[in-house]
C-alpha cells in the first residue's frame, strides 16, 4: 500500500488527558501505530516561507501527480483506493533547519528569573516588633476625636490595666505576624528605651547574618516623626520622648531589611530612610569599592509606610487605631468589617455576626478559609496584572512573609485611601485601589455573608461543648478569629433540625471558565505590541510598552513584529486552584493548554510560582493526573533545564521512571507519547548532571529505554535513544553496562529506521558513546572514545570502537537526509580523534595511490597482497612489510588487514562527504579531512625519501586538454578560509573517475585494491587543495561561468577576503539555517593573506627536514602503536583517575616521537601526537538534542495557523484549491476539443541564456522552469513573460542538469533538479512575488552513486540522471548512466530496493504508473523499453521487454486516456504505441520525423503528442514541430521554426549528457507546450480552441 493511504491523524492535537474533562475530550490522541508517514507528524507548524508546507489541501485529487486522467484505467491488478489529500513532501521541520535549533523570536530573548534570584532578593530571618504606645498618655502633637479609634491589635487598651494591655497587644501582634509566617522568630519590643532598642536591634542583626531583618514600628503613643527623619522612643523612666535617628537604626540593623512604619507622617521616615541609605551606599562604594560578597546595598531594603509625610492616620471609631497593621497582618478581619460598613445586606447581618463567621483560616473547606483563599488569589492577581514582572518576582515570590505583607498592603491601600490616607512603599508601586478585581472580591464576600444567618442559626448547639473548635489565629474577643469558632461540620442534635450545608463560592469555577474562554478564543494568536500584548521585560507596568522601541528585525516577514497576547488575568488564580482537590484536574488541564502556547507561557507560569505546587503534585497517587503532569513537566524542562536539580533533590524523577517502565498501558492514554515525554524528562535530568545520571541508572531507566527502542511510535524510539545518549555521556560505568547488553549493536541495527529523526537520534547516541559531547555547554571538553571498557580486552575494545563507526558509516553514507549525514560525521570525528594515526596512514596510502593514478603508472594489484609487490610502488611494499611484521599468526594478520580496511573505508566516505552537495555536511567533513591532512603533512611520511607529498600532482593522462595543461574537475562552491602555510598548490581532481561501488564492504575495500577504491568523483588531492588554497577562486570564462584555477589563484599571491565575497560562490541558494563552521587545524592567524604574521611552516627547515632513513612500514607501525598507547592510557586513567604519567624521555621510534596529551588529559609518550601547530578541533559538536527538544516547546494541542479557518495561510490554500479545481475542470472540457484542433497558436516567446535543454511546467501556477546545458536554472512566468528567478544549481563543471521536476504542486511547489554527477537538489521559495523569503536549498543528496561511463555506437554520450516523481506515493525513481534504477522514499528519505536494469545501456526515461500500482516503464539508449514491477525481487523486477525500436529511445510516456498502453519515441523519428496486455510488438507506429527526433512528449490529459525534428549537418537552419492526435491519422499541426543558428555547431552537442540540441515539453494541465531552441529561444505554443 502506498504511503498516502496510511497517513494518520497528526500529533498536534496533543495527548488526551481526561475523557470528558474540558476540551481534552474533544482532542484526537497521538498515534500508537507507526507508518511510513510518521516522520512528518512531529512538526505541523511549518515554515511561513514555504508554500509547500501549508496545510494539506482538501480535495480528492488523483494519486499520480495532479490527478488521474478521466477515463484512464490502470493496468495494475490492484484496486486503486480513494485518493488521499496530497502530502507536502520535503516540508517537515528537519527540512527547514537540518537539525539545527531555531532561534526564538526577538521578544523571547529576555526572560525574568523566576526562582527569586532577581537582584535584591530578600529572605527574612527575624523580626523586631517595636510598640511605642505609652497607653493612657497621648502624645502632644496628636489631637484625638471623641469617639475615636482605640483598638490596637484588636485589643481595647482601656478595658484593662495599661501594663496588661501592652502585653496583650504585643502578644496579639506576635500571633498576627505568625499567621503570616511561622518560620521567623518575632521579638516584641514594648515601649523600649533608647538603649534597649539599640541592644535588641544589634542582637537581631547578629542572628540574621546576611539575611533580612523585619523592623516594625508602631508610634501611636509618641510624637510624629520629624521632617529630618527621626522617630521617637522613651527614656528609662518614661519621662521623656527620646529621638532616634534613622541613621542610627540603619547602623544597628544593617542591610538588608524590611521596614513597616505605622504612625502618622510615616512618609517622613520612608523619604529620609532612602536619603540616608543612598548616602551610606555611596560611602561604602567609595571606601570599599562596594559591599562584600553576600551583603546587599541599603537601598535594597523594602519599606511600607502607613501614610504620607503630611497625613495623619484615620481616627474612625469603626476601625482599629492600627488599621494599617490590621490590614497587613489580619486582612480578612478588617476586610469583612470594611465590607459591612459600606454594604447593606439582607437579614440584618451585623458586624457582631461577622465576628462569628465559622471556619478556620487554614481550612479552605470552611467559609472563613475559603474567603482567605479567595483573597489570596485576588490580591496575587492584582499584583500580577499591575506590577512589572521583576517587581512581582521580587516582592511576591522570594519570601513568604514579604509576599504576605505586600499582598495585604493592597487591601490597606484600598481601605485607607477612602479615609484620605495614602499608604506608600519602597520600591514605589502603582495604585491598585480601583482594580476591577476588587469588585470580584466584594461579590465573593457578599455571597458568603448572605449565608451567615443560616449558618449561625442552624449550626450552633449552645448546649454542646463540642460545637466549637479552637481558632488558630487570635486570642481576644472582638475580632474575627475569636477563641470559640463555630464548627460548620457539627451536626445538631435537636430532632428534625438539619444543619445548614454551606454552599461554596463559584469564584474559582468562574475564573477557570474565563481562563478556558481566553485559551479557546484566540489566546494563542499573536498581536502587535500595545496594551493587549505580552508585557516585555523592559515595560513599565500593565503591559504598556513604548511603541517607539519596537524594532523590525525582518521586514520580509509579516509576523516578526508580532508578539503574544497579554496573558489572562486569571493565571495566578489558576495557580491557587491547584490547592483544591475538586478543581485540580481541570486547572491542570487548562494550565497544560496554556504552557502549550510556547516558552513565553512556561516562563509566565514559573514566574507566578507554579513550581512548588507542580513539584508536590508528583507525590500524588492519582492516576488521572499522570498525563497532564507529564505534559507540563516536559514543557518546563524544555524551557528551563535547571529544574533537573529540583527533581533530583525531591526524587521526582522516580515518578517519570515509573511511568516509562509501565507494562500495563491501559491506565495511561496515549501511552507511547507520554512515555516519550518521560524519556525526554529523564534525558534532561541526566544531561550535564552526573547525579541525575546515577539517579536514572538506579531506577533502571537505561533498561526501560533499551526495551522501548523498537516501539511502533517513532517519537518514543527517538527519545529513548536520546535518553540513552545523555545517560552514558561521559559516564564510563553506564557505557560498560550498555556494551554488556549489546546496546551499541542494537543502535546500529536501528540505522535503517524509517524515520530520519530516529536515525539521527541513534547516531547522536552513538556519538556520545564514542566520546562526543552531549552537553549544553559548547566549551565542554569532549573526547575519550568509549571510555575505559575495563571488562574488555584491549584488542576487543579497539575492534569494538572501529566496528561501531564502520557500521554507522556503511548504513548512513548514502542516506538522503543531510541531517543524518551530519550526525554521522560526529561519530566519525570521535574515531578520528582517538585513532588519528590509522587515519594518517590511510591518508598517505590514498595520496600515493592517487598520485600514481594521475601519472598513469597505476598497476593492477593491491598492496595488501605481498605476492604482487613491485619495487616502484611504495604503498604496496609498505603494507606488505607491515603485514609481515605479524609473523606467522595468520589470524592476527587478517584482523589487522580488516581493521585497516575499515579505517580506509571510513576515510573514503569522509572524502565523499567533504564534497557533499549539502553545504553544512561538506563543511563539517572538511574540518575532519583537513585535520587528518594537517597531521599527515606534519608526520614522518612527509620526510620519507620516496614521498610525493611535497610535489604538486598532475592531472591523469586522459584528462590533458589540447594545450597539454591539466583540466580541473570538481568545483567547490563552498567558501572556506582554511589554509596551510607554505604548501605547494594541488589542482582539483578529475571527475571522470568511476566511483567506488556503494555496496563494497569494509573487507573487500582493501582486498580489491586501493587502486579501485580511489576511483571516485572526488579525490584526496581535492582535500589537500582545500587545505592549501582555502577555496577554488573563480575566474570568468567565455560562457560567464566561473572556472576555478587554484594554481593561478595561489601564483597571484595571497587571497583577500574581499575576493571571497565577490566570487560567484554565493549564487548557489543557501539552506534556511546553517550552524556548521569550518575549524582549521592551524591557528587563525595562519590564513594566507591576513595581516597577521605568517607562522612557520608545519614542516621544519630544510636542514632539519633531511630525508629519514627509516621505512614507510616503520612509520605505519609507529603511528598505529601511538594510537594503541593512547587507548592504554585512557584505560589506565579510567581505573586510576588521579594517577598522572610523568613527562620525560623519548620513545625511540622512527616517527621522532613527541609528547602528546591523550583524550583523558594524561601525558603519555606517544609516536606522533597532534603537534604543536595542530589545533585539537575534534570531535565535532552536535546540536541535534537541542533541535529535538524544540518539539516540547512547540504547540501540540491546537491547529497550525495554516489549518485555522480565517488565517492568511488557510485562506491562501483555500483560494489555491479553488483555483486548481477550476483549472482541472476547464482542462477536462478542453481536452477532447484539443484532440481535433490545431496546436500552432503562439502564446509567448522567452529568451534564456544558454541552451534550454531541460524544462518543466508547473501544473497550476503559470511558471516554467528552465535549465541550460550547464548549471543555471531560471524560473519564468510564461503568461507575463517575466523572469522570476535565476540561480546556480552548483553542480561541478563539465556536468549538466539533466532532469527537472516540481513536487507539491497543489500547495505550492519545490523544484527537484538532478545533475549528471548523480546529485539531486531541492529548492523552495523560487517565486519572489509570494514574499515567502529568499530562495533556499531544501535538501541535497546523491540520487545515483554507481555512475558509469557510456559511449554509444551512434556517437551519443550518456544521459546523466533521469527521474520520475509520483506525488501520491512520495516515491522518486532515479536512473540514467547506471545499471540500477533507485527507488527513493520521500517520506523516509531512504532508498528501497535497487532495480537492476539488466542492460549495459543508460536509462533514457522513466515513467510511473498511476494509482497504487507498483509498475513503471523505463526506456534505454539501445532502443529497448522495459516494464518493471517493484513488488518483485530486484533481479526479477523486469516483467516485460520491448525491442521494437532500432535506435536511442528519447522518451516514454503513458497513454493519457487508456490504461495499460504507452508511447515511446526514438531518435530515428519513429513513435510507437505498445499495449501491456498485447504482444511484444508495437500496436501502432508513426513515422513522425523522418529526419530524426530531437525531443518528444505526450500531453498528460489530452490525447495528443508532439516532437520536434533533430538538428543535423543537413537540416540545421530550422526545426519542424509536429503535433499528432492519437485519434486521427493525420497530424494536427506541423510547422517549422528557426533555430537561430548561423551554421551547424561543429563542437557537437551542448552537453555530453543530453543527446539533443533542443527540447519540448507539454503543460501538465493546460493545452500548452514549450519548445526550446538551440539559440536560447523558448516558444510557448498553444492549442487553437474555439
Amino acid at each position: 500500500m502506498n504511503h498516502s493511504s496510511t497517513q494518520a491523524p497528526p500529533r498536534n492535537n496533543g495527548p488526551m488527558f481526561a475523557p470528558g474533562a474540558g476540551p481534552w475530550a474533544r482532542t484526537n490522541g497521538g498515534r500508537t501505530q507507526s507508518s511510513d508517514s510518521d516522520t512528518e507528524r512531529e512538526y505541523r507548524s511549518t515554515s511561513r516561507s514555504d508554500p509547500s508546507s501549508q496545510s494539506q489541501t482538501r480535495n480528492s485529487r488523483g494519486p499520480n501527480g495532479p490527478r488521474s486522467p478521466e477515463g484512464r484505467v490502470s493496468a495494475s491488478a490492484e484496486t486503486t483506493p480513494e485518493p488521499a489529500p496530497p502530502i507536502p513532501y520535503w516540508s517537515a521541520k528537519r527540512h527547514l533547519t537540518c537539525g539545527n535549533p531555531t532561534p526564538g523570536p526577538p521578544w523571547s530573548s529576555k526572560n525574568i528569573a523566576w526562582r527569586g534570584s532577581a537582584p535584591g532578593k530578600l529572605k527574612t530571618a527575624n523580626a523586631a516588633l517595636v510598640l511605642c504606645l505609652n497607653i493612657d498618655v497621648d502624645p502632644p502633637d496628636i489631637v484625638k476625636t471623641n469617639p475615636c479609634a482605640v483598638l490596637e491589635c484588636w485589643v481595647d487598651p482601656h478595658t484593662m490595666p495599661s501594663h496588661k494591655a501592652l502585653e496583650a497587644i504585643g502578644s496579639n501582634l506576635q500571633h498576627q505576624f505568625e499567621g503570616l509566617s511561622l518560620k521567623i522568630a518575632y521579638k516584641p519590643i514594648l515601649d523600649p528605651s533608647l538603649e534597649d532598642l539599640r541592644r535588641f536591634c544589634q542582637t537581631l542583626r547578629k542572628q540574621a547574618k546576611d539575611d533580612a531583618v523585619l523592623f516594625y514600628y508602631n508610634g501611636h503613643g509618641v510624637p510624629k516623626p520629624t521632617a529630618s527623619g527621626e522617630l521617637w522612643c522613651f527614656n528609662r523612666d518614661y519621662t521623656k520622648y527620646m529621638p532616634v535617628s534613622l541613621q542610627d537604626i540603619q547602623g544597628w540593623l544593617g542591610s538588608p531589611g524590611v521596614y513597616i512604619w505605622d504612625c502618622s507622617a510615616a512618609g517622613h521616615l520612608l523619604h529620609n530612610f532612602n536619603i540616608y541609605a543612598e548616602r551610606r551606599d555611596h560611602e561604602v562604594n567609595m571606601l570599599h569599592s562596594g559591599y562584600a560578597d553576600g551583603a546587599q546595598p541599603m537601598m535594597n531594603s523594602l519599606q511600607l509606610a502607613a501614610c504620607g509625610a503630611n497625613e495623619n492616620l484615620p481616627n474612625c471609631p469603626e476601625l482599629p487605631a492600627d488599621v494599617f497593621t490590621s490590614c497587613l497582618t489580619s486582612p480578612i478581619d478588617i476586610a469583612l468589617r470594611y465590607f459591612i460598613m459600606n454594604h447593606h445586606l439582607p437579614n440584618n447581618v451585623t458586624a457582631d455576626m461577622v465576628t462569628q463567621l465559622p471556619g478556620d483560616l487554614k481550612d479552605r473547606r470552611t467559609p472563613l478559609g475559603e474567603l482567605n483563599w479567595i483573597f489570596t488569589a485576588i490580591t496575587d492577581t492584582i499584583a500580577w496584572t499591575t506590577f512589572s514582572r521583576e517587581t512581582f518576582t521580587r516582592l511576591y515570590r522570594c519570601d513568604l512573609l514579604i509576599a504576605s505583607l505586600f499582598r495585604n498592603f493592597l487591601l490597606a491601600e484600598r481601605i485607607m485611601k477612602n479615609y484620605h490616607c495614602t499608604p506608600h512603599t519602597y520600591p514605589p508601586l502603582p495604585a491598585t485601589n480601583t482594580h476591577p478585581l476588587w469588585a470580584t472580591w466584594d461579590l465573593a464576600v457578599d455571597t458568603c455573608l448572605r449565608q451567615l444567618p443560616d449558618l449561625l442559626a442552624k449550626s450552633i448547639n449552645p448546649g454542646s461543648a463540642t460545637s466549637s473548635v479552637p481558632s488558630s489565629v487570635g486570642t481576644t474577643p472582638g475580632r474575627i478569629g475569636q477563641t470559640e469558632r463555630v464548627d460548620p461540620t457539627f451536626t445538631a442534635k435537636q430532632t428534625g433540625d438539619k444543619p445548614y450545608v454551606y454552599i461554596p463560592s463559584r469564584f474559582f469555577a468562574d475564573q477557570l471558565t474565563a481562563f478556558e474562554v481566553w485559551i479557546s478564543r484566540g489566546g494563542s494568536a499573536l498581536t502587535k505590541r500595545g496594551p493587549l500584548s505580552l508585557p516585555q521585560p523592559n515595560d513599565k507596568y500593565n503591559g504598556h510598552p513604548e511603541t517607539n522601541d519596537v524594532v523590525e528585525h525582518d521586514n520580509s516577514s509579516s509576523e516578526r513584529h508580532l508578539v503574544p497576547r497579554k496573558p489572562p488575568d486569571q493565571l495566578p488564580i489558576v495557580l491557587q486552584v491547584l490547592l483544591s482537590q475538586p478543581h485540580r484536574l481541570r486547572a491542570l488541564i487548562l494550565l497544560s493548554q496554556f504552557v502549550d502556547l510556547g516558552p513565553w507561557a512556561v516562563h509566565l507560569v514559573l514566574t507566578i510560582g507554579i513550581f512548588p505546587y507542580i513539584s508536590k503534585l508528583l507525590q500524588a497517587a492519582g492516576q488521572d493526573l499522570r498525563p497532564v503532569l507529564i505534559f507540563i513537566w516536559a514543557r518546563i524542562l524544555a524551557v528551563d533545564s535547571s529544574v533537573q536539580s529540583d527533581l533530583y533533590n525531591t526524587q521526582g524523577y522516580r515518578y517519570f521512571s515509573n511511568v516509562l517502565g509501565l507494562r500495563n498501558e491501559d491506565n495511561l492514554p496515549n501511552s507511547s507519547e507520554h512515555k516519550a515525554m518521560c524519556s525526554f524528562i529523564l534525558a534532561s535530568i541526566s544531561r550535564d548532571f552526573p547525579h541525575g545520571q546515577a539517579a536514572c541508572w538506579s531506577e533502571r531507566v537505561f533498561d526501560n529505554c533499551y526495551d522501548r527502542l523498537e516501539e511502533p511510535d517513532f517519537l518514543l524510539r527517538q527519545w529513548t535513544a536520546l535518553c540513552i545518549a545523555q545517560m552514558w555521556d561521559s559516564n564510563d560505568e553506564i557505557k560498560v553496562y550498555g556494551v554488556d547488553r549489546g546496546t551499541q549493536d542494537k543502535l546500529i541495527g536501528m540505522l535503517s529506521d524509517d524515520s530520519a529523526e530516529v536515525r539521527s537520534a541513534v547516531l547522536y547516541a552513538l556519538g556520545t558513546f564514542m566520546g562526543a559531547s552531549g552537553s549544553a555547554d559548547l566549551t565542554k571538553q569532549s573526547g575519550g572514545g568509549t571510555g575505559t571498557m575495563y571488562q574488555l580486552e584491549e584488542r576487543v575494545h579497539f575492534r569494538m570502537e572501529v566496528a561501531v563507526a564502520t557500521g554507522a558509516t556503511l548504513a548512513i553514507k548514502d542516506d538522503a537526509s543531510p541531517m543524518c549525514r551530519k550526525e554521522l560525521l560526529v561519530v566519525i570525528s570521535c574515531l578520528v580523534k582517538e585513532w588519528r594515526g590509522y587515519f594518517v596512514v590511510c591518508a598517505w596510502l590514498y595520496w600515493e595511490e592517487d598520485r600514481r593514478w594521475r601519472s598513469g603508472t597505476m598497476g593492477h594489484h593491491h598492496p595488501l597482497f605481498p605476492s604482487h609487490v613491485h619495487e616502484d610502488e611504495v604503498t604496496s611494499q609498505a603494507v606488505a612489510e607491515w603485514l609481515e611484521g605479524f609473523g606467522e599468526d595468520d589470524l592476527l594478520r587478517e584482523e589487522n588487514r580488516v581493521l585497516l580496511s575499515s579505517f580506509f573505508t571510513i576515510f573514503v566516505v569522509l572524502l565523499d562527504l567533504s564534497v557533499d552537495p549539502y553545504q553544512e555536511v561538506a563543511t563539517n567533513a572538511q574540518t575532519i579531512v583537513d585535520y587528518i591532512t594537517a597531521l599527515l603533512l606534519d608526520s614522518p611520511f612527509a620526510r620519507l625519501e620516496s614521498t610525493s607529498l611535497n610535489f604538486p600532482p598532475t592531472a591523469p593522462m586522459d584528462r590533458m586538454d589540447r594545450r597539454g595543461s591539466p583540466q580541473l574537475g570538481v568545483r567547490s562552491r563552498v567558501p572556506s578560509l582554511q589554509s596551510s602555510p607554505h604548501l605547494p598548490p594541488f589542482p582539483s581532481p578529475s571527475i571522470d573517475r568511476p566511483s567506488l561501488s556503494r555496496s563494497d564492504t569494509m573487507t573487500s575495500t582493501i582486498s580489491t585494491g586501493v587502486s579501485n577504491t580511489i576511483k571516485r568523483t572526488s579525490s584526496f588531492a581535492n582535500a589537500l587543495k582545500v587545505l592549501t588554497g582555502g577555496i577554488t577562486f573563480p575566474t570568468t570564462s567565455e560562457d560567464g561561468r566561473s572556472s576555478p584555477s587554484l594554481a593561478n589563484a595561489l601564483l597571484t599571491g595571497p587571497i583577500k577576503l574581499e575576493q571571497l565575497e565577490s566570487s560567484d560562490t554565493f549564487r548557489v541558494p543557501q539552506a534556511n539555517m546553517t550552524l556548521a563552521k569550518y575549524c582549521s587545524p592551524y591557528d587563525p592567524q595562519g590564513i594566507p593573506g591576513s595581516d597577521a604574521k605568517q607562522p612557520s611552516s608545519p614542516h621544519p627547515s630544510e636542514d632539519s627536514q633531511s630525508p629519514m632513513d627509516f621505512l614507510p612500514c616503520d612509520v605505519m607501525e609507529a603511528l598505529m602503536e601511538e594510537d594503541m598507547e593512547r587507548l592504554r592510557a585512557r584505560r589506565r586513567a579510567g581505573m586510576h583517575p588521579h594517577r598522572h604519567h610523568p613527562i620525560g624521555g623519548s620513545l625511540p621510534s622512527p616517527s621522532n616521537s613527541t609528547f602528546s596529551m591523550d583524550s583523558t588529559h594524561s601525558s603519555v609518550i606517544l609516536g606522533l601526537g597532534t603537534g604543536a601547530k595542530i589545533r585539537d578541533v575534534l570531535p565535532l559538536k552536535s546540536y541535534y538534542y537541542e533541535w529535538c527538544s524544540e518539539y516540547f516547546k512547540e504547540p501540540q494541542m491546537r491547529q497550525t495557523e495554516a489549518d485555522e479557518p480565517g488565517s492568511v495561510q488557510y485562506n491562501y490554500q483555500v483560494w489555491r484549491q479553488k483555483r486548481n479545481d477550476e483549472i482541472i475542470k476547464s482542462t477536462q472540457t478542453q481536452a477532447p476539443i484539443a484532440e481535433i484542433s490545431r496546436w500552432d497558436r503562439p502564446v509567448a516567446t522567452l529568451a534564456v541564456p544558454g541552451h534550454p535543454l531541460t524544462m518543466a511546467f508547473h501544473s497550476f501556477d503559470r511558471q516554467l522552469i528552465i535549465a541550460n546545458e550547464t548549471d543555471m536554472i531560471s524560473v519564468w512566468d510564461w503568461h507575463t513573460r517575466k523572469r522570476l528567478n535565476y540561480f546556480c544549481n552548483g553542480n561541478p563543471r563539465d556536468t549538466s542538469i539533466t532532469a527537472l521536476q516540481i513536487i507539491n504542486q497543489d500547495v505550492g511547489g519545490i523544484i527537484l533538479a538532478a545533475s549528471s554527477d548523480g546529485i539531486i537538489r531541492l529548492y523552495r521559495n523560487y517565486d519572489p512575488s509570494l514574499n515567502e523569503g529568499p530562495l533556499q536549498t531544501v535538501s541535497a543528496f546523491r540520487g545515483v552513486n554507481e555512475m558509469i561511463q557510456v559511449r554509444q555506437r551512434n556517437g551519443l554520450g550518456g544521459v546523466g540522471v533521469v527521474m520520475d516523481w509520483k506525488q501520491s506515493a512520495g516515491t522518486l525513481l532515479v536512473g540514467g548512466d547506471s545499471r540500477v534504477i533507485k527507488v527513493w522514499d520521500a517520506q523516509t528519505e531512504t532508498q528501497g530496493l535497487d532495480m537492476d536494469t539488466n542492460s549495459d545501456s543508460p536509462v533514457t526515461a522513466i515513467v510511473s504508473d498511476s494509482g497504487a500500482s507498483q509498475t513503471f516503464i523505463a526506456s534505454f539508449a539501445d532502443g529497448v523499453v522495459k516494464v518493471f514491477d517493484r513488488r518483485l525481487e530486484e533481479e526479477d523486477a523486469v516483467v516485460r521487454t520491448y525491442s521494437d525500436h532500432a535506435s536511442w529511445v528519447q522518451n516514454v510516456r503513458w497513454h493519457p486516456k487508456l490504461g495499460g498502453q504507452f508511447l515511446s519515441a526514438s531518435t530515428d523519428g519513429q513513435v510507437k504505441l505498445f499495449d501491456l496486455r498485447g504482444s511484444d510488438n508495437a500496436v501502432k507506429t508513426w513515422n513522425l520525423q523522418p529526419n530524426g527526433i530531437s525531443a518528444f512528449d505526450v500531453h498528460p490529459v489530452s490525447g495528443v503528442f508532439a516532437a520536434n525534428s533533430a538538428i543535423n549537418s543537413i537540416y540545421w537552419r530550422s526545426q519542424r514541430i509536429v503535433v499528432q492526435s492519437l485519434a486521427k491519422a493525420t497530424a494536427l499541426s506541423g510547422f517549422n521554426v528557426s533555430t537561430g543558428l548561423s551554421m551547424f555547431p561543429v563542437r557537437g552537442l551542448p552537453s555530453p549528457f543530453i543527446p539533443r540540441y533542443s527540447s519540448l515539453v507539454f503543460h501538465p494541465e493546460e493545452m500548452v507546450y514549450a519548445v526550446g531552441g538551440p539559440d536560447g529561444t523558448v516558444r510557448i505554443m498553444g492549442c487553437k480552441l474555439p
